[in-house]
């Protein structure tokens, strides 16, 4: 298979997906400056600059899918989101269950997040349990390549609104992504690593820290699994517990902050569902609650790390050990 960026894998996507449906249109900020490939191919109409206006631009997507169009729309960075909450929460998000399923809203809105760029608070804000707490949105957050470009076009096939969110970091990493067509469906988890002793659950550029701990810990005897989540909603909760139900441990590992995040509702699906099967409580490794620095170091200490993973385990093992 061929080596691509995460960055080509998205352009892909969209040219495949524009080519395959005249419905399917692009734009926000910058994205005609930005995929210049895009509007020789599909022209101005469908690939166009707007202003630096998410609510407008959130609007605009949401009543363009009311009416048959399949947006695509860039907002850049995530706290910018906050300019479209109205826009993209109470109506696309609710109006297609407020008109009884006579209106559909097939609208994906693409953001960047995560630390690496040193873009500062302001532009930098893990903000997915947001919408993952809000209904009638879906929300994906792809970790490599393949996956970026078989979400994205499920994301724009699919009748819902859907939050893409990129983790700025993975924009330039490469990986293996199939030729031909190519989709991933929402709401699969994919088993990256597969283990025994405890389940290792992350999402985005926080799975390739998951699974350099796993290598860690299968040095000192441990054989993780790691999931890597894909979609935050809707959530795999079967591959999710099957994985507790034979391991027995469980570490919830994400970048954005721990109050009320994703890990959380993990944690709370676990003691429900599976809690006669742990061995000992879950574990959640999480950003701090405060705004990200801007200092690359300082960032990288705002990261659950390596390490930090890898002792959380043998922390695990270890206290099943003294209570036996």
């Amino acid at each position: 298979m061929p080596q691509i960026t995460v960055n080509e894998a998205i352009d892909q996507a969209l040219a495949e997906e524009m080519r395959r449906d005249g419905r399917v249109l692009m734009f926000g900020e910058g994205v005609a400056t930005k995929r210049k490939e895009l509007v020789q191919e599909f022209g101005p109409l469908r690939v166009r600059n707007t202003p630096l206006a998410e609510g407008i631009i959130a609007g605009t997507a949401a009543g363009a899918a009311a009416t048959g169009l399949r947006p695509v729309v860039d907002m850049l960075f995530a706290p910018f989101l906050c300019f479209a909450m109205d826009e993209i929460v109470n109506s696309a998000g609710k109006l297609r269950y407020m008109s009884g399923g006579q209106f559909e809203f097939p609208m994906v809105v693409l953001s960047m997040t995560g630390a690496g760029w040193t873009v500062g608070a302001q532009h930098n804000h893990n903000l997915e349990a947001w919408f993952v707490h809000s209904p009638g949105l879906k929300v994906v957050m792809p970790s490599n390549a393949a996956d970026f470009k078989g979400l994205l076009k499920a994301a724009i096939r699919d009748d819902n609104p859907v939050l893409f969110f990129v983790d700025m970091p993975l924009g330039y990493t490469p990986g293996e992504v199939p030729e031909g067509e190519h989709v991933v469906p929402l709401g699969k988890a994919a088993i990256r690593r597969k283990g025994t002793d405890v389940t290792i659950i992350s999402y985005a550029k926080m799975v390739d820290t998951c699974m350099q701990a796993a290598s860690q810990l299968a040095e000192r005897g441990i054989e993780a699994e790691v999931i890597d989540l894909r979609t935050l909603k809707p959530l795999d909760e079967e591959a999710i517990l099957r994985s507790v139900r034979k391991t027995g441990r469980v570490i919830v590992v994400h970048e954005a902050s721990r109050m009320c995040g994703v890990g959380a509702e993990i944690s709370a699906i676990v003691a429900e569902h599976a809690f006669d099967a742990l061995k000992a409580p879950v574990v959640r490794l999480t950003g701090p609650d405060a705004p990200a620095p801007s200092s690359y170091p300082l960032e990288q200490a705002f990261l659950p790390q390596v390490d930090a993973i890898a002792a959380a385990a043998l922390r695990l093992a270890a206290e099943e050990e003294q209570l036996a």
